[in-house]
């Protein structure tokens, strides 16, 4: 796919990946729309439309949605609220089930956006590495992984000749690991530790490999790690 005049929605767009994301992609001549669900971020920055909408809320999407038609990428690299962690016995099953908000998140994007998505559009999803190797405390996030990357192998049959992919990023330097410190920088030294590449990821790298997943009109149905080796440490 050629970039340059194409139209994306790119929901978490205005941090970490998916702002790295939606500035490639305006640096590629793409018309970008990044969505946040914090209103505060509604308006126009760097170049790019910002859009307020929760990826939860079927109602706001499907006006985000026609508003926007017709788009020829869909990105989401939206969280959908909590990210439950610690041992699974000792875990509150509420907060296991929430973790499954991202997921039902990404059901709603693909479900509603795809009828507004050209005929030979892209769709890519983010996922985590630990869907493909969980360490200890990463019960929830590693089941909500997996559930994201088989969705995209089953969606893909069905709506090609549209493409659907997924990009599995390992620990990567986002704000969601708080201000920068010395504690933060400790943690996601400790993170990384044993992978093959021994250092964080950054959102452009993840954002990269986004990019040629939407690129590569050769590529749907398959996921691409980014994560410094993760998963053969």
């Amino acid at each position: 796919m050629e970039l340059g005049g194409k139209k994306a929605l790119v929901f978490g767009g205005t941090s970490g990946i998916g702002l790295s994301t939606s500035e490639l992609l305006r640096d590629a001549g793409v018309e970008v729309v990044a969505i946040s669900r914090d209103p505060s971020k509604a308006g126009d920055i760097r170049g790019i439309k910002l859009e307020q909408c929760d990826v939860r809320a079927p109602e706001s999407l499907e006006n985000l949605f026609a508003k926007e038609a017709p788009f020829d990428i869909l990105i989401s690299a939206a969280t959908g609220g909590s990210r439950a962690s610690g041992p699974f016995l000792e875990m509150e099953l509420p907060a296991y089930q929430a973790s499954f908000d991202k997921l039902w998140g990404y059901t709603n994007v693909v479900r509603l956006g795809t009828e507004h998505l050209t005929e030979r559009g892209s769709i890519v999803l983010v996922s985590g590495a630990p869907a493909r190797k969980a360490k200890p405390g990463q019960a929830a996030i590693a089941s909500v992984g997996g559930a994201v990357e088989q969705f995209s192998r089953a969606i893909a049959p069905e709506i090609a000749p549209r493409r659907i992919n997924v990009v599995s990023p390992g620990v990567i330097d986002t704000p969601m690991f708080g201000p920068e410190s010395d504690q933060r920088q400790n943690m996601l030294q400790a993170a990384t530790a044993k992978n093959l590449i021994q250092r964080a990821g950054t959102p452009e790298e993840v954002a990269k490999a986004i990019i040629f997943v939407v690129e590569n009109a050769f590529v749907t149905g398959t996921t691409v790690e980014v994560d410094g080796g993760w998963i053969l440490s």
